[in-house]
């Protein structure tokens, strides 16, 4: 596998890019300096499981944080993922911040200050 192979993965019988494991490198920040809560906005990585996950994303956002949510989950009601999603995006509205859906598995959430460009970088 070439350099760019291992950079852009291996294009599979359905012209999709094929990853593995061994496609990631773990990153060691044991070397960057850093000090835990100088940032005023973090970056939440969530899974929306039920109507029960909300309660953290909406407490999240309310603060000032942005929330990448994973909502694979709830795939299997329609009506349940509706429901998140206008939640979610009444408290987006409420903050006056953003929320978008990438592809069927993610909603990210931001808040106050800040905007989700829907263009994709390089296009």
């Amino acid at each position: 596998m070439g350099f760019m192979d291992k950079l852009l993965g291996e294009q599979g019988s359905s012209g999709r890019r094929r990853r593995s494991v061994d496609d990631y490198v773990e990153v060691d920040l044991g070397d960057i300096e850093t000090a835990p809560g100088e940032a005023s906005t973090q970056v939440h990585i969530a899974e929306i499981d039920g109507q029960r996950d909300l309660i953290a994303i909406k407490d999240a956002i309310y603060d000032g944080d942005i929330v990448v949510a994973d909502i694979v989950r709830l795939r299997t009601s329609d009506s349940t993922v509706e429901h998140v999603i206008d939640e979610l995006r009444q408290v987006a509205q409420e903050v006056d911040g953003d929320i978008v859906q990438k592809g069927d598995d993610q909603i990210i959430i931001v808040p106050t200050g800040i905007s989700i460009n829907r263009k994709k970088l390089g296009h």
